[in-house]
């Protein structure tokens, strides 16, 4: 049976139980049994529950189709007004506000509850019959517990917290069944085809598409829907080319058999359809069906504030930020072990798709208003003890999934693209990335090698920041046995990481030390200022950064986000980024701070802590396109595998780059005590490697000219 049927057998299974929860709905929204305080919220969000009802009957009886744009933007801010904008303020999606009004405690409970009828909305627009009912279910209980505390003290009192915090475990722990094991089918099986029928059969010329997703649309998916229309139809395949191309090079450049493959996960943006609808073609070709999944927004899938699968724009970011880690309400070791074997049962059931999965193909996306979080003490948030069992968690599911995926079979590849936000100049900017993901590779793969020649003479890298930039680091390199046959570095052009520009290692974590600053990083859709970490036997030790007023914010900042909850991460990575036509691009249109670590990360020396690059494949043999062996892809800690995974492995990896103006010197230093200078002021000096500085002179030729003019203008 297709996936359709059995979601329309689903939704007849709970047609009898979804009336009963939708007619009790009505009720409440005119009902004043629950103590005063309270009757807005449940009214509130009753209401919004019978708003995604009445979505959910147009899609099921075609009228959604019937209604014009202006109808179809009218129903979708309806449905996000309530986190955009000022609106936030006076939210009960706002655990700030929730807690003013409802006491800190059951605030923390109902704005959670809030925030989870919030995922219906993708539900509605699926027709999720199944789905719906269980959140209006839900929702009905908690009110019932509230209505019997009324009752039971005539109007005057509230359940106790420890009751409504056990309603909602016994949510997330029953239904992991289905919330979790239809997100780990979906992420494998193609026959999970809603978003792939949108994109493969709409009218991709008419901007009613992308209402019908169910997601948010800005001026951003609009905009860059409406751009991509404007261009040629071979700039369109051209950029689809290079994400499918990039792909399957990766499968090659790491000896890993694409034709023992399926099926592909494509991960994007909303307004990027057109390009999408060419790189299925490209991957149907290669024998891959594509998988397109929506980005989870329930407690018992989502991760934290990621959005990994497809997702339109972000309704308010600190929205997001503030209802991360709601799982901690309820969380406990209990509940992590049903969400381990709800994952085990559902990968045995499905253990031949679960095979054929080759991994993601990814668009990412740039230029958005970087977004520095407030931190909202009434949120809520792991204490110690959930903390360990978020990495217990993490480690154990990511073990699993490697059994029935193996990383030594998987690739991926990932390119980015700037979206409207990102200013007036947004054409000009979007082909310049196109440029940008295009470069020649075979002269960036003739200038890295001689940069890898003379890395690997040396026993470490000396980093240096100049001016306010405090960065001083030495990182150890991995000694060759053989090196007319071994190489330290793998010579990265575009595959796996679009674009071109980098040579990367797995560095020895054992004398490399140091400090690593950056003034300013934007790093999984967050913003850091003057970041910096410490290294020893390359462990961070230390950490702090400058965006909030109280340091120990900042660390906690950094705990969460970079650390991941982790008392220290290794150095898993160091890289030198050659692409300086990135770089002068970000410069030019002044759009550093906006760049994708992706992008990013070429355009300088970076850092990444947490696993290497290599994480779950390191006995795979990887050679550089000269054909040495690429030996440095283990650390002291991933080595741990060969006793106990769950010590080897940290499920992370964040990449920090050092631009180029902020440094004084790169370069190599070797046994004997011979310095191999790469870098000085910003522009590399080893012989071979001038051609990389053109694009900085250019540069600085159109900074003093601009200089002059002013000058003139100033003396006239």
């Amino acid at each position: 049976m297709d996936r359709k049927s059995i979601q329309q057998q689903r939704n007849k299974q709970y047609e009898e139980r979804h009336a009963l929860a939708v007619g009790r709905l009505r009720e409440i929204v005119t009902e004043e049994t629950v103590p005063a305080h309270f009757i807005a919220y449940f009214q509130d969000v009753a209401i919004f529950l019978l708003e995604l009802e009445n979505v959910r009957r147009k899609i099921a009886d075609g009228a959604w189709d019937r209604y014009s744009l202006e109808e179809m933007q009218s129903i979708n801010e309806i449905l996000y007004s309530d986190i955009t904008g000022s609106h936030y303020e006076k939210s009960y999606a706002n655990p700030a506000f929730a807690a003013e009004k409802l006491g800190t405690q059951t605030g923390r409970l109902l704005s959670f509850l809030y925030a989870e009828m919030r995922s219906g909305i993708a539900a509605a627009f699926e027709n999720r019959m199944d789905y719906l009912t269980i959140l209006c279910e839900l929702f009905i209980e908690v009110y019932n517990c509230f209505e019997r505390a009324g009752e039971e003290a005539e109007g005057g009192e509230e359940p106790r917290t420890e009751e409504i915090r056990e309603i909602l475990y016994w949510y997330a722990s029953d239904y992991c069944d289905v919330f979790l094991a239809d997100r780990i089918v979906e992420q494998i099986d193609p026959g999970w085809s809603f978003a792939a029928d949108i994109i493969e059969q709409a009218d991709l010329d008419n901007d009613k598409y992308l209402y019908g997703f169910g997601e948010y649309i800005t001026q951003n998916e609009l905009g860059t829907a409406r751009y991509l229309r404007t261009l040629p139809e071979n700039v369109i395949k051209n950029m689809a080319d290079v994400y499918t191309e990039g792909y399957r090079t990766g499968f090659i450049n790491t000896g890993k058999d694409l034709s023992k493959k399926s099926v592909v996960n494509i991960r994007y943006t909303l307004g990027f359809e057109r390009v999408i609808r060419v790189a299925i073609d490209n991957f149907k070709k290669m024998g891959l069906k594509s998988v397109i999944y929506r980005a989870a927004s329930g407690v018992v899938t989502k991760r934290e504030h990621h959005k990994i699968g497809y997702h339109g724009g972000i309704a308010n970011w600190q929205y997001e930020y503030d209802h991360r880690q709601d799982q901690a309400l309820f969380m406990d070791k209990r509940y992590i072990e049903r969400k381990l074997e709800v994952m085990r049962t559902v990968y045995e059931q499905n253990r031949e798709l679960a095979a054929q999965f080759a991994g993601p193909a990814v668009i990412e996306t740039f230029g958005e208003n970087p977004f520095s979080p407030v931190s909202v003490p009434e949120a809520s948030s792991h204490n110690e003890k959930q903390r360990e069992l978020s990495l217990q968690y993490d480690s154990r599911s990511g073990q699993l999934t490697n059994e029935y995926i193996k990383g030594e079979e998987r690739s991926f590849t990932i390119v980015a693209y700037p979206v409207p936000e990102i200013g007036e100049n947004y054409p000009e900017i979007f082909d310049e990335v196109i440029k940008i993901n295009t470069l020649d590779a075979a002269l960036y793969e003739k200038v890295q090698q001689t940069i890898i020649d003379a890395l690997d003479q040396g026993e470490y890298v000396h980093v240096k920041g100049k001016g306010d930039n405090r960065t001083d680091i030495r990182v150890r390199l991995y000694p060759l046995h053989d090196p007319e046959k071994e190489t330290k570095f793998e010579n990265c052009v575009a595959d796996v990481n679009i674009p071109v520009g980098e040579v990367f290692t797995s560095p020895v974590l054992e004398g490399t030390s140091g400090v690593l600053h950056v003034s300013r990083v934007y790093l999984d859709g967050l913003q850091y200022k003057d970041l910096e970490l410490t290294f020893e036997d390359g462990m961070v030790t230390d950490w702090r950064c400058g965006n909030f007023e109280e340091e120990s914010e900042g660390r906690r900042y950094i705990y969460d986000n970079v650390l991941k909850n982790h008392d220290t991460l290794p150095l898993g990575e160091f890289a030198i980024g050659t692409n300086t036509t990135a770089y002068v691009a970000g410069k030019k249109y002044g759009i550093e701070d906006r760049l994708p670590i992706l992008i990013a990360e070429k355009t300088g020396p970076h850092f990444a802590v947490g696993d290497t690059c290599y994480s779950w494949s390191e006995d795979i043999r990887v050679y550089n396109p000269n054909g040495k062996e690429i030996v440095a892809k283990d650390n002291t800690v991933s080595l741990n595998r060969k006793e106990d995974v769950s010590k080897a492995y940290f499920h992370c990896h964040t990449d920090i780059t050092v631009p180029y103006e902020e440094l004084e010197e790169i370069s190599v230093v070797t046994k004997e005590g011979k310095h191999i200078i790469l870098l000085k002021d910003g522009k590399f000096v080893l012989p071979g490697t001038e051609i990389l500085n053109g694009p900085l002179q250019e540069l600085e030729t159109d900074n003093l000219q601009q200089h002059s003019k002013e000058e003139k203008i100033c003396q006239k």
